[in-house]
């Protein structure tokens, strides 16, 4: 009985000081992660021209966000088979830049689609790349920058696609996708962050994150929390306070966050039904990055809370669930889980540390 009790007080000693727990599976989680993005780069429907696929933000950029995340844990030397397919589909794209056809065409899905998919996917490549500090990322940066409006209303922001679906591509996007700009220049090399050849971008995306972000969803205003947090100039101290102050206050007393109360409060699905009130992956994943991201020291009783629900919510398959916004979806349907791989990969972001 003492051999016992000493192994078992070692194990909890070894792991506080790796900072270790088995109290979620990541090798289901990656197992889930992998899979969705081997269907993604095969299904018909994500098929763009030069034999690429396109970049969805639901599947592909949460799974490049999050894989890297696990590499340690499991144990991996490199990315996994799918994490190339993918780096290897985005470089191309962006070297064939002058070449590929957008995601989107305007004689299918009405104008403009064709120059709301170019600012989408080039804020998206940037993004992913950099995160992977891959060879190409500072091509998929410089191409990122020409498309940001440098004048009107939405100047320092990009043109972004709507087909009126949130939370990603609905009327509130371009403040996301601008947050998502500014997330690709914080994870980018600490010298190009500072470098002269963006100041004057980073200073207009600044300028639009703090003009607009007052009229903006709790979903999007986590975001740019988020990349300010290596990129502090995007948005001034008191912005962040209280962006930390409102999630905060949207914490369910289970710990987690509803991703339904983070979204425009005007905001309905077109088929009538309600969306789910209760904690999910996806508002709770989010939420906690964002605070985690901010450093502030009053919130880590909260995101420790946070972090609780998303351990004790992992579905047995690896996944953690979240349902769509837009309308009832059959959960077992490749539509259906959406979310949920955006839930899933921004948990997995969470409970790594990043």
């Amino acid at each position: 009985m003492k051999t016992i009790l000493l192994t078992i007080l070692f194990g909890c000693a070894l792991q506080a000081q790796t900072g270790e727990t088995k109290s979620w599976d990541r090798q289901a989680a990656a197992a889930y992660l992998d899979g969705r993005m081997g269907w993604w780069a095969e299904w018909p429907s994500a098929a763009r021209d030069r034999e690429t696929f396109c970049v969805s933000c639901h599947t592909s950029l949460p799974y490049a966000l999050a894989r890297p995340a696990l590499r340690t844990a499991l144990a991996e030397r490199g990315p996994s088979a799918n994490e190339s397919k993918f780096l290897d589909n985005i470089s191309r794209r962006v070297s064939l830049w002058a070449e590929v056809q957008p995601f989107y065409s305007d004689a299918k899905n009405g104008a403009p689609k064709s120059a709301e998919s170019r600012g989408t996917e080039a804020v998206l490549n940037a993004l992913i790349l950099s995160r992977y500090r891959a060879p190409a990322a500072q091509d998929a940066l410089r191409n990122m920058w020409e498309l940001q409006l440098k004048t009107g209303e939405q100047r320092g922001s990009w043109t972004w696609l709507n087909f009126h679906n949130e939370p990603w591509e609905a009327d509130d996007s371009p403040y996301w996708g601008a947050a998502l700009a500014g997330l690709a220049v914080a994870l980018a090399p600490e010298e190009y962050r500072n470098s002269a050849e963006i100041r004057d971008n980073l200073r207009l995306l600044g300028e639009y994150l703090q003009r607009e972000l007052q009229s903006q969803s709790t979903l999007n205003r986590a975001v740019a929390l988020w990349a300010s947090g290596k990129a502090p100039r995007l948005l001034d101290p008191r912005q962040r306070a209280a962006i930390v102050e409102e999630i905060l206050g949207k914490q369910r007393e289970d710990g987690g966050w509803s991703a339904s109360s983070l979204v425009m409060k005007e905001w309905k699905r077109r088929d009538g039904t309600p969306m789910d009130a209760g904690s999910d992956g996806y508002g709770t994943g989010l939420m906690v990055i964002a605070l985690e991201e901010s450093g502030t020291a009053a919130a880590q009783a909260q995101i420790a809370k946070g972090l609780a629900w998303l351990e004790r919510n992992q579905d047995r398959s690896g996944v953690w669930l979240s349902t769509s916004m837009n309308k009832q979806r059959d959960p077992a349907s490749d539509a259906g889980k959406f979310m949920s791989d955006a839930a899933t990969a921004y948990a997995v972001l969470a409970l790594s540390g990043r």
